[in-house]
C-alpha cells in the first residue's frame, strides 16, 4: 500500500482511500482530500515535514501522520 508519505516533490497521485477514524479522518475529509481527488506534491520541509500540497486548486499543509493515513495510485 502507497500512501502520500511516500509521494515525491513534483509528483502528482491520486487518493485511492482514506484510513483513519473520526476527527482525524472528518479532518482531512474538510480539507478538501477524498477520493479520486488529484493532488500534486510541491514540496517537503527539510526535515520532511510537513508536506506542501496543491489540493482542488489551493495551497495545503499536511503532518507526515496525517499523509500517512491517505492511500493513493
Amino acid at each position: 500500500m502507497k500512501t502520500l508519505k511516500d509521494a515525491k516533490v513534483g509528483q502528482t497521485v491520486t487518493v485511492a482511500r482514506l484510513h483513519g477514524e473520526g476527527p482525524v479522518k472528518r479532518r482531512i475529509m474538510d480539507m478538501g482530500i477524498t477520493k479520486g481527488v488529484e493532488i500534486y506534491v510541491r514540496k517537503v520541509a527539510p526535515l520532511g515535514d510537513p508536506m506542501e500540497l496543491n489540493v482542488r486548486g489551493y495551497e495545503l499543509s499536511v503532518r507526515k501522520a496525517d499523509a500517512e493515513m491517505i492511500e493513493i495510485v
